[in-house]
C-alpha cells in the first residue's frame, strides 16, 4: 500500500498530499497516518519541507470533511432519516445514533468538533452532526482545521523520526498500516454480521 501512495506523495507533491487527505476524508481509501507519516519520511529525506506540508495536508483534511458537512446540512435530518434507515446496516449506524451526537454537539459546540480530530473513529463522522445541527461553517472549518493541524503536526514528527532512524522506513509504516486496516475490516464485518437495532 505505502509504494503507491509514496509514488503520489513524490510525483504529485504537496497538491498530491492535498487531494489525498481530502479523499481521505470522504471516501476513506487509505488513512491520514500513513499519508502524513509518509510525507514526514519525504521531509526527514530533504524531498519537502514541514510547513508546506503541514499546510496543503490540513487544508486538504478540512475541505473533505466540509464536504459531507456540506452535504449533511443541505439535506437535514427528515432527508437524511430514510437514507440512514434504510441502510443503517451497511452504515453501522441507527437514526437514533445521529440525534444523539447531534444533541451532544448543540450542548457542547464547536470544541467537539475540535476534540474528536484527535480520534481516528470518529473524525470524519462527526462532519455529519455538525452539518445536521447547521453549525455556522466558518466556525465548522476553523475548529476542525485547528484539530487537524495539531493532528498533522504529531503525523509528520512521528513519520520525520522514523525517516530519520529507520532506513527502510516506509515499509515499517506501510505494514503497521495495513494492519490497522485488516483489523478496521474485520471489525465492519463482525459489526454487520451482529447488526441489531436498539429498537427490535
Amino acid at each position: 500500500m505505502s509504494e503507491w501512495v509514496y509514488e503520489i506523495v513524490r510525483q504529485g507533491g504537496y497538491l498530491g498530499i492535498m487531494f489525498l487527505m481530502a479523499l481521505e476524508n470522504i471516501i476513506p481509501p487509505v488513512p491520514s497516518e500513513l499519508i502524513m507519516g509518509l510525507g514526514g519520511i519525504a521531509v526527514a529525506r530533504g524531498d519537502m519541507e514541514f510547513w508546506p506540508l503541514l499546510l496543503c495536508g490540513t487544508i486538504g483534511a478540512a475541505l473533505g470533511n466540509y464536504v459531507l458537512f456540506v452535504v449533511a446540512d443541505r439535506l437535514g435530518y427528515e432527508r437524511l432519516r430514510p437514507f440512514i434507515e434504510r441502510w443503517g446496516r451497511w452504515l453501522t449506524l441507527e437514526w437514533r445514533d445521529v440525534e444523539i451526537a447531534g444533541s451532544f454537539l448543540r450542548r457542547h459546540g464547536h470544541w467537539v468538533v475540535f476534540i474528536l480530530r484527535f480520534m481516528p473513529m470518529f473524525r470524519t463522522v462527526i462532519s455529519i452532526p455538525a452539518g445536521l445541527a447547521h453549525m455556522g461553517h466558518v466556525r465548522f472549518l476553523l475548529f476542525t482545521a485547528a484539530g487537524a493541524a495539531i493532528w498533522n503536526v504529531v503525523l509528520i514528527l512521528g513519520g520525520r523520526w522514523l525517516g530519520q532512524t529507520l532506513a527502510e522506513a516506509e515499509q515499517w509504516l506501510g505494514w503497521a498500516t495495513l494492519v490497522v486496516a485488516v483489523i478496521t475490516i474485520v471489525f465492519y464485518v463482525w459489526r454487520i454480521v451482529t447488526w441489531k437495532p436498539r429498537e427490535e
